[in-house]
């Protein structure tokens, strides 16, 4: 098996669909058990596959992959695996790939609890692969961090990533709009679906990921609006909201905010859009 050659045919059939070609390099990696990057290392590529007794098997899993990736299957729900922060989150089938674009929203929530007395509580709505949660209880450990996620396919990923990054998250299965009654928290992160039903999406995600975790209602506002009601039902006076949504969204989030919260701030995430707000609770 000749990594080049595998590697320039699978970028050229990846380039002529669109796809980056780096992505090759991300599953021959995967396949042969290794990082991206070791595959420029030409002395532990071969002793790698020196201790390989079927050379064809691993080829044949390679052009698998990469048939399933040429269909635009996520290459996150290929490896199995989505880096986060610190993190490596587990994913596949059923649950949204975590977004490099949520991890401003965690840096942000960090140094606010950095600024609080211990312990902080934090609940997660809409948690997904807990990807969020996992990184604010792993990166401020005194936090207690609750995880709420309803669909049931993604609690399988919720409830795996826990059990591997860090157990002392609370998972709980149940709708935003009325779980954890009578329950008070000093910070709500929220990731609610917030794309109009209309809209339309790239092929890696329209034909993959869950429908239920990316589309807000008809003007994409619906859920988003379910979501806000049940972080002020939760928080503390003076508690802080954290929520994602489109770069359209703005007003139309501080709107709803304001019935609730005050200090409200718009954020922008790593390309300069205005991709989250926060807002503090009366």
């Amino acid at each position: 098996m000749e990594i080049k050659s595998l590697l320039r045919v699978a970028k050229a059939q990846l380039a002529e669909s669109g796809i980056s070609e780096v992505d090759a390099e991300h599953l021959l990696a995967h396949v042969l058990g290794l990082s991206r990057m070791d595959l420029h290392n030409s002395v532990l590529i071969e002793s790698t596959l020196a201790t390989i007794s079927d050379l064809d098997v691993i080829e044949e899993q390679f052009f698998t992959l990469l048939d399933r990736r040429l269909n635009h299957e996520p290459l996150q729900y290929l490896t199995g695996v989505a880096p986060f922060r610190y993190l490596e989150i587990e994913v596949g089938s059923g649950v949204l790939v975590p977004r490099p674009e949520s991890e401003l929203l965690v840096e942000a929530v960090l140094q606010h609890i950095a600024n609080l007395p211990a312990p902080v509580s934090v609940i997660d709505l809409g948690a997904g692969s807990g990807a969020l949660s996992l990184a604010i209880a792993t990166e401020a450990p005194s936090s207690r961090v609750i995880a709420v996620e309803k669909s049931p396919e993604a609690l399988v990923w919720l409830k795996k990533n826990v059990s591997v990054i860090a157990e002392n998250v609370r998972v709980v299965e149940g709708d935003v709009a009325d779980v954890l009654p009578g329950v008070k928290c000093d910070v709500v992160i929220a990731n609610p679906p917030y794309i109009p039903d209309s809209q339309t999406l790239p092929r890696d995600v329209a034909g993959f990921e869950p429908h239920i975790a990316l589309f807000g209602g008809p003007t994409g506002m619906e859920l988003p609006r379910i979501f806000i009601q049940a972080a002020a039902r939760l928080l503390k006076p003076a508690g802080v909201l954290v929520i994602e949504h489109t770069e359209e969204q703005a007003i139309a989030i501080a709107g709803e905010l304001a019935v609730d919260f005050e200090d409200i701030a718009l954020h922008d995430d790593l390309v300069g859009r205005p991709r989250w707000t926060s807002a503090v609770r009366r």
